[in-house]
């Protein structure tokens, strides 16, 4: 199985570029950087992987419309590796994710205002609870709770 998920922010905007023919296909290019979990003991002192991938058709679209440097994202696809001959002449090897599922990591606002910066709107404000830290339920509510 053939399977890989990633978690990880574009280090520049996705390259584009439109495959020739009847019926064009958007190819969307561009490079996450995956934090490493663990710290080892490695001289190079690199904490994150750069991993590029590759979508295709509307993912590809999709990237173009909304994916910017800085994004976080998630990315499921395949891994993909191949070969070819440079200019030199040297056999240059390469490995990439192909893109089947993409998706945002993170809230618009998160990007904005930090990665801590997320708060939900739906909590419940402290100036509605009692002393003992429970909200008062209005009378006449009692018999719309699922717990009587």
């Amino acid at each position: 199985m053939n399977k890989v998920i990633l978690m990880g922010r574009l280090t520049r905007d996705p390259e584009i570029r439109y495959s020739q023919g009847e019926q064009s296909t958007a190819i969307a290019r561009y490079t996450i950087a995956v934090d490493r979990r663990f710290q080892r003991n490695n001289s190079d002192g690199q904490t994150a992987d750069f991993i590029p991938c590759v979508a295709f058709g509307r993912s590809g679209e999709f990237a173009e419309k909304y994916f910017h440097k800085g994004i976080k994202v998630v990315v499921e696809g395949r891994i993909q590796t191949g070969s070819y001959t440079n200019k030199e002449g040297q056999k240059v090897y390469t490995t990439e994710v192909i893109v089947e599922n993409q998706e945002f990591a993170e809230s618009k606002n998160a990007n904005a205002g930090g990665a801590d910066s997320f708060a939900p709107t739906d909590r419940p404000s402290p100036e509605n609870a009692s002393i003992d830290g429970f909200m008062n339920i209005p009378e006449g509510i009692d018999e719309e709770l699922p717990f009587n």
